[in-house]
């Protein structure tokens, strides 16, 4: 029988032990830079990038006439006008209201989605398509570096001012314009493609700076070189995994979170799970630890995604959302930005290199995630520091955070506890080091100037 989720819980001793306790290092089946991470990152500012996305993420492709119903009870959002050529991000949470996952469905048609992430969120969904009896048919897609086979589709992120552009070179004409978050058809070397339009990083106040294009694997290769062929004219280059994973310290997305998934009531989805480097993976690290695991769980509106609670729907979790939605405790929790103090960064990279003792922490460039770091005003804790990064657009070290904005309001100044308590000891990966605080003021809104969606 193959090895579960919670075999390898009760392999490490617990469910504390196996959270807490992680050497698992993030795999991508891509290169850290095509050139430089520095001039990636500001392609999609000034010119263009391309990210090829085609095997790391995993693709659940849910057919037939339950899908809805599926996905409406399983999510918080609502599927009221949701179908063909419609896309949405969707957010699971368990009974208590703590979040699961988000993954971004692809309406493909009225009866037919792909649900894109990682495995957690397709995870969730494969399992309660067979425990409800859902008249479905799912397909597992699984991503390159952790399942077998080819993929069935190929993935390309477009993104940067020129973007437009390029793809309508590319398609040899005008491409009519696809609604922010809806998806529109046109070929590129004779070949039908499928696009979203979205944006990962881009330009403020332009919803028109990013395409997620995508179609069968086969015809990757082609349109991949006549993307790359009629590129070169507006200054398109390709993005590695630095600068495509630092993308969410400008875009806000909170990648990631812990899975509330370790409860005695979820027992019998562990069991079912298979074992995966992905779970080992996401462990969190940062200088805040705990034996309870719910204290790493958070609710909707610390990811920021209050807004997206509907509750004319029955779903999972929908009661305890409901309590959560009448509690200040729970509703004056946001998403912000923490924009480091310079000074601050300043002496933090000069004490690893030249104190004679041990120095901070050292910082991973460009993108630093699945971390906890606690939040401080004073002695108190108000929040964590999940993703911290740096994006030569932003030219500063940013958290992206959840924070009580009752006590760290926007403009407020808060300090970062940066380092784990362990020191870097029992972690052959990292050298012994100090803990520091990093002062950073909070900021609702992104340091490049635009509210994140």
């Amino acid at each position: 029988m193959p090895e579960s989720l919670q075999d390898r819980i009760d392999a490490a001793g617990g469910v504390p032990q196996y959270v807490n306790n992680s050497t698992t290092p993030l795999v991508y089946p891509y290169p850290r830079a095509y050139t430089n991470w520095r001039d990636e990152q500001r392609a999609w500012h000034d010119t263009a990038v391309l990210f090829d996305q085609s095997y790391h993420m995993v693709d659940l492709y849910i057919k037939g006439p339950d899908t809805l119903r599926l996905l409406s009870d399983t999510a918080v959002n609502t599927f009221k006008n949701f179908g063909r050529n419609k896309a949405k991000q969707y957010l699971a949470v368990n009974e208590d209201g703590f979040v699961i996952a988000d993954a971004i469905l692809f309406g493909l048609e009225d009866d037919e989605v792909s649900v894109v992430g990682t495995q957690v969120a397709p995870d969730w969904l494969n399992y309660h398509a067979g425990k409800g009896g859902y008249d479905v048919t799912i397909t597992y897609d699984n991503n390159s570096p952790l399942g077998p086979g080819p993929r069935l589709l190929y993935r390309y992120e477009i993104e940067g001012p020129n973007a437009w552009k390029i793809l309508q070179k590319a398609h040899g004409g005008p491409i009519d314009h696809i609604k922010f978050f809806s998806l529109g058809e046109f070929t590129i070397a004779r070949h039908r493609v499928r696009a979203l339009n979205h944006t990962m990083g881009g330009l403020p106040g332009d919803d028109s700076t990013g395409l997620e294009i995508f179609g069968p694997a086969p015809d990757g290769p082609d349109v991949l070189a006549a993307i790359l062929d009629v590129g070169e004219e507006f200054g398109l280059v390709r993005g590695g995994q630095d600068a495509y994973l630092s993308t969410v310290v400008e875009s806000g997305w909170i990648s990631n979170p812990t899975p509330a998934i370790y409860s005695e009531k979820l027992r019998e989805y562990r069991d079912w799970l298979p074992a995966s480097g992905m779970y080992d993976w996401l462990r969190p690290s940062g200088s805040f630890r705990s034996d309870n695991v719910e204290d790493y769980y958070l609710t909707p509106w610390d990811l920021g995604y209050g807004r997206t609670v509907r509750f004319d729907h029955d779903f999972t979790g929908r009661a305890a959302l409901e309590a959560m939605a009448a509690d200040p405790r729970h509703t004056s929790r946001g998403k912000v930005w923490l924009r480091w103090n310079s000074d601050d960064v300043v002496r933090l990279i000069a004490s690893t290199m030249f104190d004679d003792d041990r120095g901070a922490r050292p910082l991973d460039e460009p993108i630093m995630l699945l971390a906890y770091d606690e939040v401080l005003v004073g002695q108190e804790r108000v929040g964590f520091a999940m993703s911290s990064g740096y994006t030569v657009n932003l030219n500063e070290w940013v958290s992206l955070a959840t924070v009580d904005l009752s006590r760290a309001p926007d403009g407020s100044e808060v300090e970062i506890l940066w380092g784990e308590p362990t020191l870097g000891i029992g972690d052959p990966r990292m050298a012994r080091y100090a803990q520091t605080r990093i002062r950073a003021m909070v900021s609702t809104v992104s340091p490049i100037g635009r509210p994140a969606r």
